[in-house]
């Protein structure tokens, strides 16, 4: 488990924005609705873009959680997406 202090800094529930950013797949954006939907189900549209030299994909997605271990749970599991570089 994470140790942050997402409690502290925020108040719940909020909209909070997560950046995937991972090899160039034409799946990568499903796999990560796939992961928050398990988590926060919702009607999600993440926005995707391409690197200049098309060797990634980062996906920006807002979601809106509830408390700081839903905040942690998600920075984890869209880490632990094959393919995945960073979540930011």
């Amino acid at each position: 488990m994470l140790d942050t202090k997402f409690d502290e800094l925020m108040e719940f529930p909020c909209a909070f924005p997560y950046k995937v950013v991972g090899d160039a797949s034409n799946t990568l954006a499903d796999r990560v609705v796939e992961v928050v939907q398990r988590h926060v189900p919702g009607d999600y549209a993440p926005t995707s873009k391409t690197s200049s030299k098309g060797t990634y994909n980062s996906i920006t997605i807002r979601v809106t959680v509830q408390n700081k271990e839903q905040v942690e749970t998600l920075y984890t599991e869209l880490a632990a997406i094959e393919g995945v570089k960073r979540v930011l």
